[in-house]
């Protein structure tokens, strides 16, 4: 069962935005290890697909800092 503080956490995929939104990460492998850092669940799983790829660079392509070709996906 989740403890008041997770249940109040945003989720993965969530998270993975405000830290795009925010300007603390600014690539894939950024997020990646913030996530993991701050224990969420399944982090390779939920950013893997291209959609959400897509989303988040282009997040960081309004704020300028996207990086050319792509979103700094580590091999």
């Amino acid at each position: 069962m989740a403890t008041p503080g997770e249940r109040d956490r945003p989720t993965t995929v969530e998270r993975a935005f405000e830290l795009a939104r925010s300007g603390q990460c600014d690539n894939l492998p950024a997020i990646v290890a913030a996530l993991k850092g701050e224990r969420h669940e399944s982090v390779d799983a939920h950013l893997a697909g291209p959609s959400i790829r897509k989303d988040l660079r282009r997040v960081w392509e309004a704020q300028g800092k996207a990086a050319p070709g792509g979103v700094g996906e580590a091999g």
